[in-house]
Parts: C-alpha cells; sequence; structure tokens
C-alpha cells in the first residue's frame, strides 16, 4: 500500500520502528508541529499516533505514509490520504520537513512528488491540500506548483484553513 517514491534528492518510504524517535522530534518541533492537524499535542500523543501508522494506517492499507529522508537521514513526514474534511471530497497531501532541510527546495520537491502521485499513480483529477493560512512557506510551494486557492474555511479557534487544488488537465479529445 506504501511503496516507495523517488525523486532526485529524496526517497519516500513505509516507516520503520526506528524512526518513532525522529517522528516525535520533528511533531515536537513548534515550528513544524503546529501546522500538522490540530497543532501541537504531547510528546505521548505524538508516539500514540506512530503506533497508529502501523496498527490502523498500514495494517488496514488506508493510505500511504512515509518517512522522509535526504542523504539516507530522515527529515520529514508525507501521506497522500482521503480528506478528512466532509467539504473537501476526495485527496489531499499532508507534509512537513524538519528544519535542518529548509531552504533548499525539499519542500517543493517533495510536494511535486506527492502531485504527482496522486495524478499518475492514484489516477486523480484533483489533489488538495489544507493549509493554515499563515503558513507562508507552504502556500508558496504550492502556489509555485499551481495549485489554486479554492474555498477558505474559518476555524473554530478563529484561524483560517485554506484549501488548494491541484487539477491535471483533461486528456485531449480524438476528432
Amino acid at each position: 500500500m506504501t511503496p516507495e517514491l523517488r525523486s532526485e534528492r529524496l526517497v519516500l518510504s513505509p516507516y520503520v520502528a526506528t524512526d518513532e524517535a525522529d517522528f516525535v522530534a520533528l511533531f515536537q518541533d513548534e515550528t513544524v508541529g503546529r501546522w500538522f492537524g490540530d497543532g501541537m499535542q504531547s510528546a505521548a500523543e505524538d508516539r500514540a499516533l506512530f503506533g497508529r501508522i502501523f496498527t490502523l494506517i498500514y495494517a488496514e492499507e488506508r493510505f500511504p505514509v512515509w518517512a522522509v529522508r535526504h542523504e539516507g537521514r530522515y527529515v520529514g513526514h508525507a501521506e497522500v490520504k482521503p480528506s478528512p474534511e466532509s467539504w473537501l471530497d476526495g485527496h489531499e497531501i499532508v507534509y512537513g520537513l524538519n528544519r535542518a532541510s529548509w531552504g533548499l527546495g525539499l519542500g517543493t520537491e517533495l510536494a511535486r512528488l506527492l502531485t504527482s502521485y496522486g495524478h499518475e499513480t492514484l489516477g486523480l483529477t484533483e489533489v488538495h491540500a489544507t493549509v493554515d493560512s499563515e503558513n507562508a512557506p507552504s502556500l508558496s510551494v504550492l502556489k509555485r506548483l499551481g495549485y489554486t486557492q479554492g474555498r477558505q474555511i474559518t476555524e473554530e479557534n478563529g484561524r483560517i484553513t485554506l484549501q488548494l487544488t491541484s487539477r491535471q488537465p483533461a486528456p485531449p479529445t480524438g476528432e
């Protein structure tokens, strides 16, 4: 269910048990973790989340979840999953990179790889991303890749979530 993916500099592979400390460190870094899901959680909650990758997501083949590696080192997390949002029908990409890998163009490379996987491998005509309106780096990456803004949702806490979409061009019709 979770195939290995490769780009020029990145390898995305299924998590292994020894990735737990790196996963928890990524999610515990406030500059990264605040953008995932509902934001920061305790280290214990992040360890439990890591465990659910194996006991639920992989075991039930729900959707692909990857450890992201650059030059053999863990640098981030990625997913292509059915959107949990009731107002967004389809699949969305989720990704985050540790601070040490920022500024190298890896975010764009990663988002491009996930988008291509969604369109080309999964056959999705639309690939979505939901992003906090204050997450300027992620918004910049997605817009650079041709994502267009759709809905704007005001969350219960007052924050704004933006829905962005990459649309696969329709194949040419025969005449």
